[in-house]
């Protein structure tokens, strides 16, 4: 499950953590921003600041659980405030490694950038394969220099058929990987399957052909099984996916991009249990990470959109919505 506690107090971090644990999940997932950890004095790198991250992994230990952090969001003296590639490679690849030797042995895994085929997330530039490869690479030659044992997972693509300078699809964006050599640098791929309207067994067939749920064969979780097929024909079938994020929102602000897609909270609950039936039912060699979203932010409101993905609510009280209560008690 993702948890947002990097910026949380103690009590809430305890609480966090442990609801991962008590409800039977092995793994959390915490993003951690590289402008975070290393701290600049103007626009010169200064030092390492480990004290967030250890107390994660500190209370991921307590409970456990294994690790996986995202590292993405680079500092503004390496080029620029919006999520992007730094100027320097090798500044990320230092960063990286810096990381992996810190924590050597006790984070089990990282994932390298999120949804590097959005502008959003690429420096507001037209998304660019080859490019992630080159940052890719050298995250991935750092870490695995520090800690051989550590899981490189790739970032997390965005399900998309939109093809501009906003965005590239998802299965265009992986044949560019292939194609720019990334095969050598990640051990699994990462993936983001939100079900968006559809439950989890609809196929992308389906979502393609039926205008109520979006009309394209991203619009299901099941597209998954789409990347695979990539995977495979570049001869890549023995790596395992990572689905780094999943899950189904109940957005029901009609302003919302999500909303056309929204479910109820009961909708969310059973598909989420479905989709990890489906995948142990199909998929079960191939898949090797399914990360639920979200064990909400308290400081989450109702104009946030994550808000509507979460499984708790956010608050200091524990409040369980019913997703969270069918996830607990799902077979595992």
């Amino acid at each position: 499950m993702q948890v947002f506690v990097w910026w949380s107090d103690d009590a809430l971090v305890d609480r966090d953590v442990r609801l991962v644990a008590d409800a039977g999940f092995g793994w959390i997932k915490q993003n951690v921003g590289w402008r975070d950890v290393e701290k600049v004095e103007g626009l010169e790198p200064q030092d390492w600041d480990w004290a967030l991250g250890d107390r994660v992994v500190e209370y991921a230990e307590q409970y456990g659980l294994n690790v996986l952090f995202r590292l993405d969001h680079q500092p503004l003296w390496t080029g620029g405030w919006n999520n992007g590639p730094p100027q320097k490679l090798e500044d990320f690849g230092r960063f990286c490694g810096e990381m992996a030797a810190h924590y050597r042995g006790r984070v089990r895994a990282y994932q390298v950038w999120n949804e590097p085929n959005l502008a959003r997330e690429w420096a507001d530039r037209r998304p660019n394969p080859a490019e992630y490869v080159e940052l890719l690479k050298t995250c991935y030659v750092a870490i695995k220099a520090a800690d051989p044992t550590a899981i490189v997972i790739s970032a997390g693509l965005a399900p998309t058929g939109t093809d501009n300078d906003e965005a590239m699809p998802d299965d265009r964006f992986l044949r560019g990987m292939y194609e720019a050599g990334a095969l050598p640098y990640f051990d699994l791929l990462g993936l983001h399957a939100p079900g968006y309207k559809a439950p989890p067994e609809l196929s992308p067939d389906e979502a393609a052909t039926d205008p109520a749920y979006g009309g394209h064969r991203v619009f299901a979780f099941r597209h998954v099984e789409d990347m695979r097929a990539i995977m495979v024909e570049y001869g890549d079938e023995d790596k395992q996916i990572a689905m780094v994020e999943f899950g189904w929102t109940s957005d029901p602000r009609e302003a919302s991009p999500y909303h056309w897609h929204a479910v109820t909270e009961e909708e969310k609950a059973a598909y989420l249990v479905r989709a990890f039936r489906y995948a142990r039912e199909h998929w079960s060699t191939w898949v090797g990470m399914m990360t639920v979203v979200y064990v909400a932010d308290p400081v989450w409101t109702a104009d946030d959109e994550q808000y509507w993905w979460a499984i708790t609510e956010p608050s200091r009280e524990f409040r369980p919505r019913p997703a969270y209560t069918a996830l607990r008690e799902m077979h595992k």
